[in-house]
């Protein structure tokens, strides 16, 4: 199918251009003829019966040229193409066969990663399979600033490539330690490679040349993998020309940009197709005059989103298919909402999504028997007509789509509901159209992720809709919002291949440059370095150098923070003013005064786009003409709605909504309220005309549909909170690994979502808010409170809280929100805040209980920096605490702020009622757990001979369980102490992970179970007991023990692993991943975080760079999981020297009894320690342990590994 379209570019050259995008399912065609007039197609992307390729097809459907004759030169100027070939081969795991070469002792690295688990309460832990085959390990090493410390193994290399090569593999990734630096044995190793006939040979440093060896490891391995089969496409696609011939065949890249066929490489791949649609939007919007946009691009199984403001928006950081890619990539945000998006009532809560029906059998209206989807929602509300959608369904593809079976379906479904909830059906209609709000509060969601999150005030913005579903739904997301324009243009359901032809030829060259900013002149330099060969590479595909524009940029960050903003270049003054707006717009203060360094410098040659002028029409005065009237749902109400043909419309024609506007590729609706008018170049524009009545009258009482509204609401400001604080914090603990939770709480301190971040910290910060509640019954506004106290709701004097209460109007506080992040010292007997040998409280640092942070607005910094260098043993690094603390009070700002914009939507009362409706519906999901679930005993031995015994009662009838810690050890004369809240998160975890679904996270999952926790006891510490290893170390302990009492999974290493070090100068906290138990039907996952943590590790050349310490090993302990018929998973084994004297600590369990087997699958194995010292002697550390290490020695950690599960046959 094709159509033409009256729009023209400047010049013409007598030859057809093909702006191409090959999708997974379609593969969309743009043809610019001979005469500058445009048409466009749709093909099946595989179509074997055929044709062989979907482009090629269509490009000689164009010509009229028969499949055995080859494409003739003086036929074709370009051809500009997106691909999914990469992108699905990395999905699908089909790349080539590759070996990676890596520096020794990091065999297992980009296995083990940044050790966090994907899915927080899943047992069985999947972790992406790995797409290389084979590791060989290097004998080289360099230092931190590229130095050679050992030299390379030139006989040991050549044999990993000569047994790689035997075994018929052709692709090596190279990626050694710090060899972005020095690329030295990187590039002697691929003259190697080359000399044994190796065909693909991806080197890091020239792949992803930054800081970080995860990720450009990762990069260069994707490259590998993915390269050959863009060569075999590309070869595959040139073979159909002519041999003669001089066509352009250029390709889109991950960053927006076209490249020389011949280039590609397969780490710019993998947004190939996505990135054109971005371009797209772009050259098209200013055309119309719009700077400002939001990108939404919604299709069947998901829908991309996307922020632009002047200029494209990258991210140089990206996981795509469990592989970490650092290259300079769209930043395209998806969110698993398309238009077969399947509908569920789970857990008492409409759902949507993410599981979708797919291309087959899809939406239940395409006569495939498939479920109901968002499609459906529209074919049942009358959005989508039978009449006016392509008649290609049925057995012979000529039938329209089936409202009947829609209808009858959303009845049954209502009923369905009816008997799960006792309450009176909804009709088909209501059915509908809540399910379709809460898909348009998912969507609108993702919008505030790449927008509300960064800074941005999305109601300035114009939102551009493309793809197949966008139109459907934009002016329910722009409602949303706040959003009051939306952009169509006539090519939007084509608009990724339109975007092809606009793009320019764009080359992107970067490098690390951690120096000053007084190294000004040595910025220049490398810029002028990097510019020239971007230069280069643009001009050799065709562009004139003086048609060629090159724009630096800076990676700049604050001294000792580790967030770098990307900025334009320019003088040093520009260069502080543009980076401080940049952190004004994202953090919302400002960084003058502060030190700035370089991170990395970047320059982007940019020439050779195609120029379009589209065609100015005159504009009519007459009123559009209605093709069609059908009965439509908008807003609640069914309206008689004119339906019109967008081909027909006019320029200067505007219809006022409801209304339905359809077209070839896709249908768009204009709410009530909304209008729609074709400008002058016939695109189409959406305004609302009536102000958005942002207050909504719903009532107080339960409706399951505003129920997952809310509950989606709830969250989304907690995870709001999280941004900013990971954003805005200084310490690497919050900042990059993560340490921190968010929560928002009711006026009584009962919390209503926690945003799960980190495990031990759900549900155990509500102590802390009821704490500041009693002890400050006046509080005003302005006012911010910090407490650690461990007996007051805190955890352990690291993990500080930061709480903010929020009023109303008259000063009464309807809410809370709050931040508990984990500072890297809060003073104590030795750096880090955990010394091993701590008997009260006072030995680990300051105690910190009902401060008052915050006073009539205004930050108290003297009387902090007071309280955090008072006691006996005072905090180490005040300035770092106080950054920190300035950051969760930012935090605690945005949720203030976004609770203040829900009260103003729904009112005070409303949102009250559906606090307490989200805490119901968390209790009645436990409850539903209960029913089937037996109880059990356990007796967990630790590593000291005392015991934490518990025991689990569960009376199915009542849906009750009772969780009863007595007899457990009392209070140790150490610190294998914990308070009440962390008994309280280790239940609420445990419980959580046993439900198996999403739910929410709040005070009613506590209403159905009776925890008994003797006080005095280990697991319910009272002052002054130390408690530093109860929050790391017995919550471990006791989720293993209440894990082994109901009998569901085998132990895990039980154990953080904390492993601390520094001295007066500096310090790092790190915990150490491990084994996971083996349960039913799944074995254990090796090298990762389990249970109560889920912090992420920093990369081996960070930590190198920031510290005096050189990591010599990171590898999986392979065998030591426990045997049986599933087996436990495999610790891991990390060496690291110390190139300064440091003092260590640890706190680790399980270094005498192991984590144990269940169901006779055997016992893990333990964990231990050691120093090899640089005199060659070696000295026993203990578990819970404290010593000296001097410049060489080497400590070194093996973890424990998770035990077996069942007996093995």
């Amino acid at each position: 199918m094709s159509k033409k379209e009256s729009i023209i570019t400047d010049t013409s050259d007598g030859k057809w251009e093909f702006w191409i995008d090959r999708g997974g399912t379609f593969t969309d065609i743009v043809a610019k003829s001979p005469d500058g007039a445009f048409q466009n197609s749709k093909y099946l992307s595989e179509n074997p019966g055929q044709y062989k390729d979907a482009a090629i097809q269509g490009i000689r459907d164009f010509l009229k040229i028969d499949n055995n004759k080859k494409i003739q030169d003086f036929d074709v100027a370009s051809v500009k193409m997106g691909t999914t070939v990469a992108t699905n081969a990395l999905l699908e795991r089909k790349g080539d066969r590759t070996l990676l070469l890596i520096t020794e002792g990091f065999r297992d690295l980009l296995r083990i990663g940044y050790q966090a688990r994907p899915k927080l309460f899943d047992f069985n832990i999947i972790l992406p399979s790995p797409i290389y085959e084979i590791v060989g390990e290097i004998k080289e090493r360099l230092s931190s600033v590229g130095e050679i410390i050992e030299p390379l193994d030139e006989v040991k290399a050549r044999e990993d490539l000569k047994c790689a090569r035997a075994k018929g593999i052709k692709s090596v990734a190279i990626a050694l330690m710090h060899g972005y630096l020095n690329p030295i044995h990187e590039l002697r190793i691929a003259q190697i490679a080359a000399d044994e006939g190796f065909e693909q040979i991806s080197i890091s440093h020239e792949i992803s040349p930054l800081m970080k060896l995860v990720g450009r490891a990762d990069t260069t391995v994707i490259d590998a993998y993915l390269s050959p089969i863009l060569k075999r496409y590309v070869s595959q696609v040139s073979s159909e020309f002519d041999k003669n011939y001089t066509a352009q065949l250029l390709f889109m890249q991950s960053n927006g940009g076209l490249t020389d066929a011949n280039v590609f490489r397969g780490k710019d791949a993998i947004l190939s197709g996505p990135a054109g649609g971005v371009v797209g939007m772009v050259k098209t919007a200013k055309i119309a005059g719009f700077e400002k946009l939001i990108g939404f691009d919604m299709g069947g199984t998901s829908t991309d989103v996307c922020h632009y403001n002047g200029e494209f928006e990258r991210s140089f950081e990206t996981e795509v298919a469990g592989a970490r890619v650092r290259a300079p990539m769209m930043d395209i945000h998806t969110v698993a909402a398309g238009g077969g998006s399947i509908l569920f009532f789970r857990d008492g809560r409409f759902q949507v999504g993410p599981e979708s029906a797919g291309a087959s059998p899809g939406p239940a209206c395409y006569r495939r028997g498939g479920p109901l989807t968002v499609t459906d929602c529209n074919v049942m509300l009358g959005k989508l007509q039978p009449l006016h959608f392509p008649y290609v369904f049925g057995p012979n593809a000529d039938q329209p789509i089936d409202v009947s079976v829609v209808e009858n379906k959303f009845k049954e479904f209502a009923d369905e509901i009816s008997i799960k909830t006792g309450n009176k059906p909804l009709s088909a209609l209501e059915l509908a159209d809540g399910f379709l709000r809460i898909a348009v509060s998912n969507m609108a969601n993702a919008i505030k992720k790449i927008s509300v999150q960064r800074g941005y005030d999305v109601t300035k913005y114009a939102l551009q809709c493309f793809g197949g579903a966008g139109g459907q739904h934009a002016c329910l997301v722009a409602d949303a919002l706040g959003i009051e324009t939306i952009f169509i243009h006539p090519f939007a359901g084509v608009l990724s291949a339109y975007g092809m032809g606009l793009a320019e030829i764009r080359c992107m060259r970067e490098s690390q440059f951690e120096r000053s900013l007084s190294d000004y002149k040595d910025a220049l330099a490398l810029l002028s370095e990097l510019s020239d060969k971007a230069i280069d590479q643009v001009a050799s595909q065709g562009v004139h150098r003086e048609h060629i524009i090159v724009e630096c940029r800076a990676h700049l960050r604050l001294k000792g923070s580790h967030q770098a903003l990307l900025v334009g270049f320019g003088n040093l003054q520009e260069l502080k003013r543009r980076f401080d707006k940049a952190h004004r717009a994202r953090y919302g203060f400002s960084s003058d005064g502060r030190e700035l360094i370089f991170e990395a410098l970047s320059v982007e040659a940019i020439g050779g786009a195609s120029e379009i002028k589209e065609t100015v029409f005159q504009e009519v005065k007459q009123d559009p003409v209605a093709v069609d009237s059908v009965k439509m749902t908008s807003h609640g109400e069914l309206i008689k709605t004119p339906l019109y043909e967008r081909s027909l419309l006019k320029p200067g024609q505007c219809i006022s909504g409801p209304a339905i506007i359809k077209e070839p590729t896709g249908t768009n609706i204009i709410e009530s309220g909304w209008s729609a008018k074709v400008n002058k170049f016939r695109h189409l524009i959406l305004e609302r005309q009536v102000p958005l009545n942002r207050k909504e009258a719903i009532g107080t009482k339960a409706d399951p549909i505003m129920l997952e509204v809310f509950n989606s609401l709830f969250m989304s400001i907690a995870e709001q909170m999280g941004a900013t604080l990971a954003n805005t914090a200084y310490s690497v603990n919050i900042k990059e690994r993560l340490d921190f939770s968010c929560a928002l709480f009711d006026s009584t301190g009962g919390l209503v979502a926690n945003a799960p971040h980190v495990p031990v910290h759900l549900g155990s910060m509500s102590g802390s808010i009821k704490s500041i509640i009693r002890q400050n019954p006046n509080m005003r506004k302005g006012e911010v409170f910090v407490l650690n106290a461990p007996f007051n709701g805190g955890t352990h004097l690291p993990d500080v809280t930061v709480i903010t209460p929020v009023f109303d109007d008259i000063g009464e506080v309807l809410f809370f929100v709050a931040s508990r992040g984990h500072h890297a010292d809060i003073g104590g007997k030795t750096p880090g805040s955990a010394p091993p040998d701590s008997k009260t409280i006072e030995e680990e640092g300051v105690l910190i209980d009902n401060f008052k942070l915050v006073e009539n607005g205004n930050f108290r910094t003297q009387e902090t920096r007071q309280l955090l260098s008072s006691g006996k043993y005072p905090c180490r690094n005040i300035e770092e605490n106080l950054a920190d603390l300035a950051a969760q009070v930012a935090a605690n700002e945005t949720g203030v702020q976004e609770v203040k914009k829900m009260i103003e939507q729904f009112g005070v009362k409303v949102v009250h009622s559906y606090m307490r409706h989200v805490q119901d519906n968390a209790e009645e999901c436990v409850r539903q757990v209960l029913t089937r679930l037996t109880g059990g005993k356990s007796e967990y031995e630790l590593d000291n001979g005392e015991f934490i015994r518990v025991s689990v009662s569960v009376d199915n009838e009542a849906r009750t369980a009772k969780i009863d810690f007595t007899g457990t050890a009392a209070k140790h004369p150490f610190n294998y102490n914990a308070p009440l809240a962390v008994c309280h998160a280790v239940v609420l975890y445990v419980f959580r992970s046993l439900i198996g679904a999403e739910i929410p996270l709040n005070e009613g999952c506590f209403r159905p179970l009776t925890i008994i926790a003797p006080k005095g006891s280990m697991i319910h510490a009272e002052y002054p007991s130390a408690v530093i290893a109860g929050n790391t170390e017995v919550s471990q302990l006791m989720c293993n023990a209440l894990l082994q009492a109901l009998g569901v999974m085998a132990g895990s290493q039980g154990t953080m692993n904390n492993f601390v070090w520094g001295n007066d100068k500096m310090q790092n906290y790190e915990t150490i991943c491990g084994g996971s138990g083996a349960g039913l039907n799944f074995n254990g996952c090796s090298g990762v975080q389990t249970h109560m943590t889920n912090t992420r590790s920093t990369d081996p050349e960070i930590l190198e760079y920031r510290f005096p310490v050189r990591v010599e090993e990171m590898s999986i302990r392979v065998g030591s999981g426990g045997n049986g018929k599933f087996t436990g998973g495999d610790g891991i084994t990390r060496r690291l020297r110390f190139l300064e004297q440091m003092t260590v600590t640890t706190l680790c369990s399980h270094r005498r009894v192991p984590p144990k087997g269940l169901n006779g699958g055997e016992d893990g194995e333990v964990g231990r320690e050691w120093i090899e010292r640089q005199n060659g002697s070696i000295d026993r550390h203990n578990g819970n342990d404290e010593n000296e290490l001097y410049t060489g020695d080497v400590f070194v950690m093996q973890t424990p590994s998770g035990g077996g599960f069942g007996t093995k046959n």
